[in-house]
């Protein structure tokens, strides 16, 4: 049959709707600021086929539901729920993030899924927030719970909801969030069956796989297609992992191009850690890694609106081959090894295809930017009552091949960081500066995305946790383009590493987090001093950096043009680098001597 394009384009649309819809109700009846205020949770809509079909968001997978509950046993008003790491094939990545699934009904037949998955507060563990940055086995992590059914027919499962809240120290919160989550799925799951019943489903089915298709070919003809056929390497490094002494653990990938697909191979892997820094992502042949990477092809769209437009969904997957090394690797743990800071490895995934991608392409790519990092601090309040405020910080983005980078962005989607009035007032301490980070960007001609400079003062004893990376090494440019500045932490002074669980944090005293400036973009002495003089007026480059790392002289905030041009003619400066940590950085954890790394 013939699939009607206007139809196409209802149904296309009324999914997006769904899932935002799915979304803002979440986050108006959540409980916990992770997910309220933070916005560290994300829906999906998935067919019977457990294809995704949306492209707005990312999403765990349908798959560990239906190997364990058959379609066919499912029912109206059924939700179920698992945050198992190892029994989801490679949807989740540590045990914070709970996920729930509604199937969708049609004629008394399951049609469609949908899902909704966040990272909680707490779901127990040997430390608040469930994210011990020094754990060696996911018994320490907290609460697992595979494949369940948590509600039956529209009736939760008290007994499961009572020992999840029993093991949480923020019990309130979770049973709030989990209720939150469960309702906005079966209200997606109603939309979606009014969708059915409109057009029925042999029109709505035709239409999902004209979506997907569509997704397969734009992918392959506008995105595929700028990438030369031939075989490039580029390997980044997780710092640490919370067990051993500081070292680099690598992270590589030999990327393919055929004429038909992209072969991502993750050889050269090193071996799995001892702590929380493994990401289990070699199941359901990697299709959930697959969806997470392919974002990342967006950047060779002609132009930055083209990219825009481009959604990721199931469509990308037969483009993708992936090939993941042999069990006991970061990518390939073997349980019970720990999880709870994977983002070290998964998210840094994105910043190693964008590398190879540039090396493959000229440089059309955008320069490194960090992953992710949780800081927070916990204790009581003055009524005794213990709280958790853990934030999710953004860095600066890279520099790009057509502007500077972002400042202070999450590579989350949609995720941002808790706003100060409300933290002042649910919490005991005080945010006494929160702005940018200057001189953090990497220069370039297209300079790195700045960090935040962030100073909390506490009004009562507490303890401070985080979880980071990139606290040894920088964001790395390209083309030319240097290095970011690292993330740091400072306690009454003391820098902190990156990993830290319950480090004391008397009244009076103030943490200090800078986070990470995104890579620059092409040579810096190419930047125009003017714009360079801007960045000096808008705070975002002092005056010193201006003359360090761009050659640009300036007197009362104007440009003295002779003595830049002596400058710029002149010797310069060693250049700013990856691995510009001075002597002694770590070095890598299968053994190996680090060598000079050209960067992309």
């Amino acid at each position: 049959m013939t699939v009607d394009p206007i139809l196409v384009e209802i149904v296309e649309g009324t999914l997006a709707s769904v899932e935002k819809e799915v979304e803002t109700a979440i986050a108006r009846t959540a409980r916990s600021p992770m997910i309220r205020d933070a916005h560290d949770f994300r829906a999906g809509i998935h067919d019977v086929r457990l294809r995704k079909l949306t492209g707005r968001s990312y999403s765990a997978l349908v798959q560990p539901i239906v190997r364990d509950f058959p379609v066919e046993t499912m029912n109206p008003g059924d939700v179920f729920f698992h945050n198992d790491v190892y029994l989801s094939e490679g949807g989740i990545g540590h045990l914070p993030d709970l996920c729930v699934t509604v199937p969708v009904f049609h004629d008394g037949q399951v049609v469609a899924f949908v899902q909704a998955f966040g990272h909680h507060d707490d779901i127990g563990g040997a430390v608040p927030g469930s994210m011990p940055s020094h754990a060696r086995s996911v018994f320490e992590e907290g609460l697992m719970v595979p494949p369940i059914k948590l509600w039956d027919r529209g009736v939760p499962n008290e007994a499961a909801l009572r020992i999840m809240t029993r093991n949480s120290r923020m019990p309130d919160s979770l049973a709030g969030d989990l209720d939150a989550e469960c309702s906005a799925c079966l209200m997606g799951a109603r939309r979606l069956g009014e969708l059915f019943d409109r057009y029925g489903r042999a029109a709505v089915e035709q239409c999902f796989d004209a979506i997907i298709d569509n997704t397969t070919e734009t992918f392959r003809r506008e995105l595929l297609s700028k990438i030369p056929l031939g075989t490039y390497v580029w390997e980044d490094y997780a710092e640490h992992d919370g067990v051993d002494e500081p070292r680099l653990h690598t992270q590589r990938i030999t990327l393919t191009r055929l004429e038909d697909r992209l072969v991502i191979d993750f050889t050269g892997t090193s071996p799995q850690a001892k702590g929380p820094i493994n990401h289990a992502g070699d199941y359901a042949d990697g299709v959930f890694l697959k969806k997470w990477l392919a974002p990342i092809l967006r950047n060779l769209a002609d132009t930055p609106a083209r990219m825009a437009e481009l959604d990721v969904n199931e469509g990308v997957v037969p483009l993708i081959e992936m090939r993941f090394p042999g069990k006991g690797t970061l990518l390939t743990p073997i349980f019970p090894a720990p999880t709870n800071a994977r983002t070290f490895v998964i998210l840094r995934l994105l910043g190693v295809l964008a590398g190879v991608l540039a090396k493959a392409t000229g440089g059309r790519m955008p320069a490194d930017q960090e992953t992710i990092r949780y800081t927070g601090v916990y204790g009581e309040d003055a009524d005794g009552v213990p709280y958790l405020m853990r934030e999710v910080l953004g860095g600066g983005s890279g520099g790009r091949w057509y502007a500077d980078g972002e400042d202070t962005i999450h590579v989350v989607p949609d995720s941002r960081n808790i706003p100060v009035e409300f933290a002042e007032a649910r919490w005991p301490f005080r945010v006494e500066r929160l702005g940018l980070a200057v001189d953090s960007g990497g220069p370039g001609l297209f300079r790195g995305g700045l960090g935040y400079d962030k100073h909390i003062r506490m009004l009562r004893d507490a303890s401070y946790m985080s979880i980071a990376d990139r606290s040894i090494l920088s964001c790395w440019g390209v083309n030319g383009g240097l290095a970011g500045r690292p993330f740091t932490v400072s306690v009454a002074g003391r820098e902190m590493e990156g990993l830290v669980d319950d480090h004391p944090v008397r009244a009076g005293e103030i943490i200090r987090i800078r986070t990470t400036g995104g890579g620059g973009w092409g040579p810096p002495y190419d930047r125009d001093p003017l714009t360079v003089a801007a960045d000096v007026r808008d705070g975002k480059v002092s005056v010193e950096g201006a003359r360090r790392d761009y050659g640009v002289v300036l007197s009362d905030g104007v440009v003295d043009e002779a003595a830049t041009s002596a400058l710029r003619a002149g010797p310069r400066a060693e250049p700013r680098r990856f691995f510009d940590r001075g002597p002694g950085y770590p070095t890598l954890a299968d053994g190996r001597t680090h060598a000079e790394v050209d960067e992309p």
